[in-house]
């Protein structure tokens, strides 16, 4: 994958939703839930203050991260599934 993420923007490859339940229930797809964890495989180099000051970024590529069900705008690259969205909206690095 060749994409670079501008300012404080991330790539990250959502996880495969679960297709069957905690209690071996078989899901059809219209039933599997958003995946709210994924890997982080790029991003950007970080947003400016309004001082003029480069904030780094928190999160590095390989990063596991939890973020919001609807959060991101997704985006298909080479037949892949993919999430942009800005370092805010993650939750967590797990």
């Amino acid at each position: 994958m060749n994409i670079k993420p501008l300012a404080d923007r991330v790539v990250v490859k959502p996880a495969p939703a679960e297709d069957k339940t905690k209690g071996g229930i078989i899901l059809p797809d219209t039933a599997k839930e958003k995946p709210v964890q994924g890997e982080v495989v790029a991003v950007g180099p970080g947003r400016i203050s309004d001082d003029g000051k480069k904030i780094p970024m928190e999160v590095k590529k390989g990063d596991k991260v939890l973020y919001g069900k609807y959060s991101g705008t997704e985006v298909t690259i080479d037949g892949e599934e993919y999430l942009i969205m800005r370092e805010s909206d993650l939750f967590a690095i797990v």
